[in-house]
């Protein structure tokens, strides 16, 4: 069998089993994306893997992110965060822009 280029990679098919709102992070194995669109369970759906989106983090003392950081998402938490906890947090990306512990989002680009 020959390799057969199929797409960009930009966005990758998935099926959900519950529905998802649009700007949901989705999390299928290690690979992290964000719904675009509102998405039915059991239809085909589109999974953003590449762009930059403005992502939830904690807030508070020492809850800061230098642009340029490393960024794993926290499942349990639904966060941004710079600790991938021994694994347990899935690689995002990398901020784009540095957030301050007040701010409630870190801009970042998704990178797989």
């Amino acid at each position: 069998m020959i390799t057969e280029y199929v797409h960009e990679g930009n966005a990758i098919d998935y099926v959900p089993v519950a529905d998802v709102a649009a700007g949901s992070v989705v999390v299928v194995g290690d690979l992290v994306g964000v719904t675009k669109r509102n998405h039915k369970a059991g239809e085909l759906a589109a999974l953003a893997v590449a762009g930059v989106f403005d992502f939830p983090k904690a807030t508070g003392a020492g809850s800061a992110i230098a642009a340029g950081a490393k960024l794993y998402w926290d499942e349990a938490d639904k966060v941004a965060k710079t600790d991938d906890e021994a694994g347990a947090n899935k690689y995002l990306g990398k901020s784009v822009k540095a957030a301050a512990d007040a701010d409630e989002a870190v801009r970042a680009r998704l990178s797989q």
